[in-house]
């Protein structure tokens, strides 16, 4: 991502979290966000020897204070994860942090030794994965129908659980017909002076897809993600709890949220809810980011690893055509399946009266250059304040009535969990992670990514939109 496209969207983040002093990492690589000044660590033990290590590292190391290292939360909760403090956050900028770096080093040696991770960063996990979805909404009018249709499937007795988790549901959702068997809940602040809060709608839209593809389903949607979509790492972990214990295990939990974090293990703060799900029914259906890198992203990264492999499926985008990757969407071997996630068409809001909008915070990025057509991102369809190329006086406001078009793998995610569903009513099967094994097994469709062929998933209500040619 373009540096400078990815500080303005930090700088989003920090506004959305004033009292978490944030840093980009690695080494300001821009590949991920991080609380500065915190680090995690396992309960118990390991917390102890992390926080023992990193203090006599520091007293050995000229500019960094022993004296900072020290627990600044419970020692003990339900997810397993211990923050403690290694140095000021309110030191420096947001170019890293010394501080976590060096505690970071101080471990090094123990890890080699137990073959695992000790320590870790504390991580933003975020609805905009690197801060940045595919691209900003598009009102589309009444004349043209949803992307994908809804499909004809009754809502029966037997409907599939759905869990959303992200930002909540717009005021009016319900007078979207399609969305009658949907619940959560409400969005938080959707409008400041009329200007569109940051990603509004977003849950919203992901619940008119999954109802779409999967009629016969009961759809939850969380606000767990309300900070301009972003969360803390450490705070990840026991929300997902919070939903889970709420509702119930789903069938499906639905998530369109992750981070990049430089490994391959997965992220520290969700061990204790990764390995509650390994021993659940449920199947995660998780999105593989917008980053356009084969870098692992987690928690659709999960899906690589043996012990998760049953539990998670990672789903990529497909460009508005159909046959090959979008041009944002993550992509490598971690990547289960793709489906559609370009030029989608959902619901943003309810029916009731049009209220004009200015979508001030769009998410254009300027560094996905090198491909052919004129991808979502590269090409917005309207100016927003950090699309905008200098041409236009002020941002777009724009009148949303319902149906809007947006592009990202948080949609195509929801396409995908939909598709597992309708397999589960179709064939009658109640155990999700069989369906979602016997649906790949049983599916003939490719596309290619990065040229490489790869399974595609594709509803049968998705119409191909054509690409235009740079």
């Amino acid at each position: 991502m373009a540096p400078q496209r990815f500080h303005e969207q930090f700088d989003q983040i920090q506004r959305s979290m004033p009292d978490t002093p944030l840093a980009l990492g690695p080494d300001d690589a821009a590949e991920f966000i991080y609380e500065k000044g915190v680090v995690l660590a396992r309960d118990g033990e390991e917390a102890q020897l992390v926080e023992d290590t990193v203090r006599t590292h520091f007293d050995r190391t000229t500019g960094l204070v022993a004296d900072r290292v020290q627990r600044v939360s419970p020692q003990t909760n339900r997810s397993g994860i211990t923050r403690i403090q290694v140095g000021d956050p309110g030191h420096g900028d947001g170019r890293g942090d010394r501080a976590v770096a060096g505690a970071l080093r101080a471990l090094r040696e123990q890890e080699g030794r137990t073959g695992r991770r000790l320590v870790s960063r504390n991580h933003i996990v975020s609805i905009a994965v690197n801060s940045c979805p595919g691209d900003e909404p598009v009102p589309v009018p009444f004349s043209q129908p949803p992307n994908p249709a809804a499909a004809e499937d009754a809502h029966e007795d037997t409907a599939v659980r759905v869990l959303v988790i992200d930002n909540g549901l717009t005021h009016d959702f319900a007078s979207y017909p399609l969305l009658a068997n949907t619940q959560g809940d409400p969005q938080v602040q959707e409008t400041v002076n009329g200007i569109l809060q940051q990603y509004v709608g977003h849950g919203t839209f992901i619940a008119g897809l999954l109802a779409a593809v999967a009629p016969n389903t009961d759809i939850t949607v969380r606000n767990t993600l309300n900070d301009a979509g972003a969360v803390l790492e450490s705070e990840f972990g026991e929300l997902l709890f919070d939903a889970v214990e709420r509702d119930g295990w789903p069938d499906i939990l639905s998530l369109s949220a992750g981070t990049s974090n430089g490994r391959v293990d997965g992220l520290l703060g969700l061990d204790g809810f990764m390995a509650a799900l390994r021993d659940q029914s449920t199947l995660l259906v998780a999105a593989a980011g917008n980053n356009a890198s084969a870098t692992p992203f987690w928690p659709a990264a999960y899906a690589s690893l043996p012990d998760y492999a049953d539990a998670v499926l990672s789903v990529g985008a497909l460009r508005s055509d159909g046959e090959f990757g979008a041009c944002f969407s993550n992509h490598g071997a971690w990547v289960n399946v793709y489906a559609p996630g370009e030029r989608l068409t959902s619901s943003l809001t309810g029916f009731d009266v049009p209220v004009p909008y200015i979508y001030q915070h769009s998410t254009y990025d300027a560094c996905r250059f090198g491909f052919t057509y004129h991808c979502t991102c590269q090409y917005p369809s309207h100016a927003g304040v950090l699309s905008d190329d200098g041409s236009h006086p002020t941002p777009d406001q724009v009148i949303f009535e319902g149906f809007a078009q947006w592009s990202g793998t948080s949609f195509a995610t929801p396409v995908a969990a939909g598709l597992v569903a309708s397999y589960m009513t179709a064939n009658k099967e109640q155990d999700p992670r069989a369906a979602a094994r016997l649906l790949l097994s049983g599916n003939t469709e490719i596309a290619e990514v990065r040229g490489a062929h790869v399974p595609a998933l594709r509803p049968p209500t998705w119409r191909a939109i054509p690409t235009t040619s740079v």
